[in-house]
């Protein structure tokens, strides 16, 4: 794994950040000193080419078999959205109405879900809305929800974790206009940086080493960032905001700086947090997203690091999960005379909590092996119903000592307590999918609003996809009144069109 780089699989967003120069460094992994390695700049995915036809924002995807250089020197055989591994960043803004015309141009079917998007539940992407190999599908939707950071990724049944170790998929970011959101960082590519933390195992040949899945899924020894290993990113204004997804299959990760900087979480999978909340330390688990401001007013550079995971509640084996592990993510270098940017504002975006403290729970879910209430996914089964402009609390329980995590498709949802206790300052925010700890329970609330479909259902499950594809997924209809449950056809690569 020496060497120094030869090109990168993506395009920067930003011409002069091709022309960063490399700079050798020793990088840790697991714990214990690697190996001398040469840095490579941070690629920033490009931003998706959309064509405006009759006020509609029309996207175009594809998803490809590639070669991708994540280890310098040496080609892997890779998945892709335009181009041989991740894809594009999606940006939208509320109000607009976007459409998407994805193909499938691999020789196995598969999905795309849009994770943290309020959309129709036949434009979801989940397991019924099967992408056949030459096929397309066109999913189009009105955007209504707030600014926040989401992604895109397959969710076939069954093969989820494959498809996106492979390197399928991409983030997507949706914009509005309150005055936090544009008071943050928001320069694409210079202040405002996508950072999709993966981690793959290789074998001797650089190609995917996927042999072991053990517990938890597919654990990788290496951290890939953007699709490279040892990336490097140079920064040039005085915050920086870091939109980061843990796009693994299932490791948690524990990020801190090396020099126990503080950092600033501002918003969370749903949108933006009330406050900006200091720390040090952040739990991120697969499919979880976080949006930090790091300070460089020093101009001391910052290594980005996951450190042991340290919420682990009943769990004992704690090496077989990686719990243990230490991975260097990305070192930040600040050149000597950094840009000015605005202060973090105080407030950012108000929350009003969806339910008065002590409100019984509608429903409980117990998660477990690879089942949710004792069931595994059926894919003609529908688990529950839910009516439209409702508003749920639901209560998730780990009753076992293994880590999983909760994910609702098309609503977020507000934690209202953790073992009958107040949340953490991190989770005051919106969220979609949210770790649970061995023998914990959480409390969430939620609305279902706008899209009620008799038919075609969306998913909850635990994002730790080796147990999702296990059959830890369950199946829920929003209904209007007067609708009953009518069984959804076979999955098929057809269009879907929503409001």
């Amino acid at each position: 794994m020496l060497g120094r780089s030869k090109g990168i699989a993506l395009l920067t967003r930003r011409g002069f950040l091709a022309g960063l120069a490399a700079t050798p460094w020793v990088l840790s992994a697991c714990g214990g000193s690697g190996p001398s390695r040469s840095s490579r700049a941070l690629p920033v995915p490009p931003l998706a080419v959309a064509e405006t036809v009759d006020g509609v924002r029309r996207f175009r995807l594809e998803a490809q078999a590639g070669r991708s250089e994540i280890l310098s020197g040496t080609f892997t055989p890779t998945w892709g959205f335009n181009g041989p591994v991740l894809g594009p960043t999606i940006r939208v803004r509320r109000g607009e109405t976007v459409a998407f015309t994805v193909r499938n141009g691999l020789p196995e079917p598969t999905t795309v879900h849009w994770h943290g998007a309020h959309v129709p539940a036949r434009c979801d992407g989940g397991p019924h809305q099967t992408i056949a190999p030459g096929d397309t599908w066109e999913p189009s939707w009105t955007v209504d929800q707030p600014a926040a950071t989401l992604w895109y990724h397959p969710h076939p049944h069954g093969v989820t974790e494959k498809h996106v170790h492979r390197g399928l998929a991409g983030m997507f970011l949706v914009d509005d206009d309150t005055p936090a959101a544009r008071a943050l960082p928001h320069d694409y590519g210079v202040d405002d940086i996508p950072l999709i933390i993966q981690d793959r195992r290789f074998a001797a040949d650089g190609t995917f080493d996927e042999r072991d899945t053990g517990d938890v899924g597919l654990l990788g020894d290496t951290i890939v960032t953007n699709g490279i290993v040892d990336a490097e990113f140079t920064v040039r204004t005085r915050r920086v905001r870091l939109r980061v997804l843990n796009g693994s299959s299932g490791r948690i990760y524990h990020l801190a700086f090396a020099d126990d900087r503080e950092f600033h979480l501002v918003g969370t999978d749903g949108g933006l947090l009330p406050a900006p909340v200091a720390l040090r330390r952040l739990h991120l688990s697969p499919g979880e997203r976080a949006e930090i401001v790091v300070d460089f007013a020093d101009g001391r550079a910052a290594l980005l690091r996951s450190v042991p995971v340290t919420e682990r509640g009943d769990l004992t084996d704690v090496a077989r999960f990686g719990f243990e592990d230490s991975f260097d993510i990305l070192w930040l270098r600040p050149v000597a005379r950094l840009l000015p940017t605005p202060p973090l504002p105080a407030a950012l975006v108000p929350m009003t909590a969806l339910v008065p403290p002590g409100t019984p729970a509608d429903r409980q879910f117990d998660l477990q092996w690879f089942m949710i209430n004792r069931q595994r996914m059926d894919m003609n089964r529908i688990d529950l119903t839910v009516p439209l402009d409702s508003t749920q609390v639901w209560t998730v329980r780990n009753v076992d000592d293994w880590p999983h995590n909760f994910h609702i498709h098309d609503t977020r949802f507000q934690v209202l307590d953790i073992d009958g206790r107040t949340p953490p300052p991190e989770l005051a925010g919106w969220k979609d999918t949210v770790y649970t700890r061995p023998g914990s329970t959480y409390t969430l609330a939620m609305r279902f609003t706008d899209y009620a479909d008799p038919t075609y259902p969306y998913m909850y499950h635990c994002h730790l996809l080796m147990h999702e594809d296990q059959g830890m997924m369950g199946q829920f209809l929003v209904l209007a009144p007067g609708q009953r449950p009518t069984p959804p056809p076979t999955p098929a690569g057809s269009g879907a069109h929503g409001h």
